[in-house]
């Protein structure tokens, strides 16, 4: 009768990160299971006490070339492909002394975490793994016969396989273990891959692989009936995936898309100089300001568009203090995030059970180069991340009246947040804080409008009775194609307007900007974000 069951009899093991491997060891031994192993691992079992062989036995050949070369060798390979029961294959394993591996353990040189912490080129080169990803694809395409561990968490999975089996794997096991194999060596080379091109300034390689690991099975995606999951690509950038969750429900696909955007709006913000504190709804903000402290910071955010806040995301460029924290409690937040928080703050945050906090370490820097992706039918569109920054740009003063020094310091607050805006983005900016936003019209007059409307409506909701925007800055994310969108920003109250310029129609808009009295400045770079 036929059987999906395999024995293990023999195991190679050849691991970078040693965590719970003499444990492993051990019980692979107790179960009578032969261990052969290269290097640093051959001698971390065999201090523990466990009999293990070198592979260079097996090879005849020991390692060489500083460990380059230790396990390319027929031996070692004909051991993991050889198919069982197959007669030419048995034959040829007899002839040449090969014995046959049941199970394969391998994780591979830590070539990202070597990346990550900026070692040189050369440290890079050596930390990328050869033998490794060649066992385990062989490994993973005998699935039939063989089981492969990349993954120290699936150890657990092998010992039950072992127990339950009589010291056999399960045909179901060994194929989830081949799949997640090839995925994990798929990913370590769209790393190599990557890092390569940067290394070389090539922005458009001719195969582009984007790889990740699950960090977590969501419930859903977007809506109910889209399955999702959340992936890390090992990017040492402070964010949402590098962050602890502190307390809070299971964050969902959506949360996390929103406390991303929210947290790389609010790095922005350089945290040395000011508080600054971002709301954000539907990845778009929903009040953005700067103050002495956070609960300054927070209120002026919420003045904005306090409707919208309701549910939405509270990023932070500084540690959550207890007086920022007391005020962002009373009302309805979906996730917190900050680079650190006070004993005190995550005790009154702790008070609302469903409420997320997270703390990353550290903000991303907004200079950094990197890449972003987004899916379309067929194929991936891959881009820079936008990393320009408004401190670095060359302005240009395109009217007769030139800003003051306060209409300066908003306008380049305004663009900031533009930045982070959906286009066509419209942001209303007065004394560090956003009183209104237009985000994703199809029309950038209508932006206008809707923006405007917003600091009219902010503005009744603090029982004021003239309009947030009046005495204002306007920041356009895109060039204004016609003057209609900047004359509805003056007749808003906007007295200041910061865009990048470059329309057909540049002279006309100046014109209209000094007829309505308005100073306006180019700043020679756009922020679409589509």
């Amino acid at each position: 009768m036929a059987t999906d069951l395999r024995r293990v009899s023999r195991a190679l093991l050849s691991v970078s990160d040693k965590t719970g491997l003499i444990d492993f060891a051990r019980a692979l031994h107790a179960r009578g299971v032969e261990l052969i192993s290269t290097g640093g691992t051959r001698k971390a079992i065999a201090d523990a006490g466990v009999p293990v062989q070198d592979v260079s036995d097996i090879t005849g050949f020991p390692e060489m070339m500083d460990g380059r070369v230790k396990t390319l060798h027929p031996r070692v390979h004909g051991g993991l492909l050889a198919i069982r029961e197959n007669p030419e294959h048995e034959a040829a394993m007899l002839a040449h002394n090969i014995p046959q591996i049941d199970l394969l353990v391998v994780n591979l040189y830590p070539f990202e975490a070597t990346v990550a912490r900026g070692a040189s080129y050369e440290d890079c080169i050596e930390n990328i793994d050869i033998g490794g990803p060649a066992m385990i694809r062989a490994a993973a395409k005998n699935h039939d016969d063989v089981a492969v561990v990349v993954d120290v968490a699936d150890y657990a999975v092998i010992l039950d396989e072992l127990n339950a089996h009589a010291g056999q794997t399960q045909l179901a096991t060994r194929k989830r273990l081949a799949q997640k194999a090839y995925a994990r060596t798929a990913a370590y080379d769209a790393a190599i891959s990557n890092w390569f091109a940067n290394a070389i300034g090539e922005t458009t390689p001719a195969y582009r692989a984007i790889g990740g690991k699950l960090a977590e099975a969501m419930r859903y995606g977007e809506n109910p009936h889209q399955g999702a999951g959340f992936y890390v690509t090992g990017e040492q950038r402070f964010g949402v995936a590098t962050a602890r969750q502190v307390q809070g429900k299971q964050l969902s696909y959506n949360n996390v898309n929103d406390t991303d955007a929210a947290f790389e709006l609010v790095a922005e913000f350089d945290p040395r100089r000011t508080a600054a504190v971002a709301i954000i709804k539907h990845a778009n903000p929903c009040g953005v300001a700067e103050a002495a402290t956070l609960k300054d910071a927070y209120e002026l955010a919420l003045r904005c568009d306090p409707v919208s806040a309701f549910g939405g995301i509270v990023a932070l460029n500084r540690r959550l203090d207890a007086q920022a924290a007391r005020e962002i409690v009373k009302i309805f937040t979906e996730v917190i995030i900050a680079p650190e928080a006070d004993e005190e703050a995550i005790a009154l945050v702790a008070a609302k059970k469903n409420l997320r906090l997270l703390v990353t370490g550290g903000l991303p820097d907004p200079r950094a180069p990197g890449l972003s992706v987004r899916t379309v039918a067929g194929g991936l569109l891959v881009q820079g991340r936008d990393n320009a920054n408004i401190d670095d740009m060359d302005l240009q003063i395109v009217t007769k009246r030139a800003p003051t020094q306060r209409e300066l310091t908003d306008m380049k607050f305004a663009f900031r947040v533009a930045k982070h805006v959906k286009s066509n983005a419209i942001v209303y900016v007065k004394d560090g804080a956003t009183v209104g936003v237009g985000a994703g019209q199809m029309s950038r007059v209508d932006s206008s409008r809707i923006a405007a409307w917003k600091a009219g409506e902010a503005a009744r909701a603090a029982g004021l009775a003239e309009t947030l925007a009046k005495g204002s800055v306007v920041a356009s994310d895109a060039f204004f194609p016609f003057a209609d969108g900047l004359l509805e920003a003056a007749k808003a109250g906007a007295t200041a307007v910061i865009q990048p310029g470059g329309s057909m129609r540049d002279q006309e808009v100046i014109a209209a900007a000094d007829e309505a009295g308005l100073a306006m400045v180019f700043t020679g770079h756009r922020h679409f974000r589509h």
